[in-house]
């Protein structure tokens, strides 16, 4: 498939740039793809689509904040976005030097607190290495929450909360799986009240995720590495739901890869309980193996993500979708509404 088939237009101004106040008043989009019906609704009102015995499952990975700002010895200013702890002290990161995507040379590199680290480039990647004590007990105090770049600010104090799901757990994120930031303690427990099982499982958000798609025929993209880790009590309840014919309700992307990239189908349809490494692509074509309906956000066009999704509802009923919502003044993106695929 071409790159251009998963580009729309979208004005600017729907690209939302705050969080609501409170979570659950963001818009929801209800697709049924099958006919192409659409709702409209409130994600509040989420629970009146869920039915006793579905399971629905989170990622409950936790956002560390990632992005730094420091100086060269010249004064020159540096922005360094953690990418992945390779060993303590020693990250993968994205440099961008005064405004500029890349740090060509090697510098050493001054924060506030003290803290200085070396940063070096290989083949086109850059190093951050830390000097002192591991630069995890800092990050609270010295970094910033690593916004996506279309939100053209920076990250304020209440970012810390906002672009954190309520039900994050496990650091080791540097972007967040929001399509669970729309839910609020209350609701989840409404939720539950209903009969639906609630169960986790942990995908770290990387690279991989937010990786640009640079070439025109998308079957050649990789991926990249991101961490997951599913536990028992949330591969049993997905094997005892499948067999028994409920739904798997997956909450975002993320949690949509972990699954696909765990299943298994050598006695019967099931995920295995598991840690490893996720690289799955999943673009139309893609048959999924696990998943009944997906909750997620508007994407944006030529991303991943947009793919997987676009694997899951059709090309073009996605992209149909996108226009009925775009036209209807729905906020996308991170911290834009929601979307129900069933």
């Amino acid at each position: 498939m071409r790159l251009s088939d998963f580009d729309y237009h979208l004005p600017k101004e729907q690209v939302a740039q705050y969080p609501l106040i409170e979570r659950d008043s963001a818009r929801l989009f209800i697709l049924h793809r099958g006919q192409y019906r659409t709702e409209h609704r409130i994600f509040r009102e989420l629970a009146e689509y869920l039915k006793a015995g579905d399971v629905l499952v989170l990622n409950d990975t936790m956002v560390i904040p990632a992005r730094l700002y420091g100086k060269k010895p010249g004064g020159g200013k540096i922005e360094v976005l953690l990418i992945k702890e390779l060993y303590t002290n020693t990250w993968e990161a994205l440099v961008r030097r005064q405004g500029r995507q890349g740090a060509k040379e090697k510098c050493e590199v001054t924060f506030e607190y003290g803290i200085s680290a070396y940063i070096s480039r290989n083949n086109g990647a850059a190093y951050v290495k830390f000097k002192g004590d591991d630069i995890k007990k800092y990050l609270n105090k010295l970094g910033a929450m690593p916004l996506p770049p279309y939100i053209k600010r920076q990250a304020g104090e209440f970012d810390k909360e906002h672009y954190q799901t309520v039900y994050a757990e496990k650091e080791g994120a540097v972007a967040s799986p929001t399509a669970g930031l729309h839910f609020t303690k209350e609701l989840l427990n409404k939720i539950k009240e209903k009969g639906v099982e609630v169960h986790t499982l942990t995908l770290h958000v990387g690279y991989g995720t937010f990786k640009p798609v640079l070439v025109n025929d998308i079957r050649r993209h990789q991926m990249g590495e991101e961490a997951y880790e599913i536990p028992e009590t949330t591969a049993n309840a997905v094997n005892k739901a499948k067999t028994e014919c409920r739904r798997v309700i997956a909450v975002g992307t993320t949690v949509t890869r972990a699954i696909e990239a765990s299943a298994f189908n050598e006695t019967g349809i099931g995920i295995k309980a598991s840690a490893g490494k996720a690289s799955n692509f999943i673009y139309p074509g893609y048959k999924f193996k696990i998943i009944d309906a997906l909750i997620t956000n508007f994407h944006q066009p030529k991303s991943t993500p947009m793919m997987l999704t676009c694997a899951f509802a059709g090309l073009e009923t996605l992209k149909k979708a996108y226009i009925e919502s775009s036209k209807a003044g729905y906020r996308f993106f991170s911290y834009g509404d929601a979307m129900m695929i069933v």
